[in-house]
């Protein structure tokens, strides 16, 4: 499905992050904003299932912002909170905006585009992405979708036991 391009951002607590440093791991991306009134805190919700359920498991979660311009790492470190995410294993990423739009659109081949309403200010893609350690796509799966989400953890829990071994 193709690879993860290489990315240069700074993650909830300031650190840069890089396709290179999660590169070995099998993990899952998305991308989100912190004032999203619609799908952003159910897929958050979600990802925070997923990191629960696979907490034994190898594997990294990514969140990155389609609204750099807002969620710096403070608001990012805030939003990261009410979902309690473990920043050991999930990290909320930020950037330069356009940087973070051609990744999403480019390299993940997710909608990312201006909404143009206050209630829809940026639509994107609720599709979470499964990334395996040489940092290639293995699979969408759709957010909203509790079948989909079941098979996104078989198929995290298969890559990261081969990965492991």
């Amino acid at each position: 499905l193709g690879s993860v391009p290489e990315f240069s951002l700074v993650d909830h607590q300031g650190r840069v992050v890089t396709r290179a440093e999660v590169l070995g791991r099998v993990w899952i991306a998305d991308f989100i904003f912190t004032r999203c009134a619609g799908q952003c805190p159910m897929m958050s919700a979600q990802m925070s299932r997923l990191a629960q359920a696979l907490r034994a498991a190898p594997v990294a979660f990514l969140s990155f912002t389609v609204d750099p311009d807002y969620d710096s790492p403070s608001v990012l470190a805030s939003y990261s909170r009410q979902y309690q995410a473990d920043p050991a294993r999930w990290r909320f990423v930020t950037g330069d905006a356009a940087a973070v739009r051609r990744l999403a659109q480019d390299g993940f081949k997710l909608s990312a585009a201006d909404g143009g309403s206050a209630e829809e200010p940026i639509i994107h893609s609720r599709r979470f992405v499964l990334v395996d350690p040489l940092g290639r796509i293995r699979g969408y799966y759709d957010a909203a979708e509790p079948a989909e989400m079941a098979a996104l953890q078989r198929a995290a829990r298969r890559l990261a036991a081969g990965a492991s071994s």
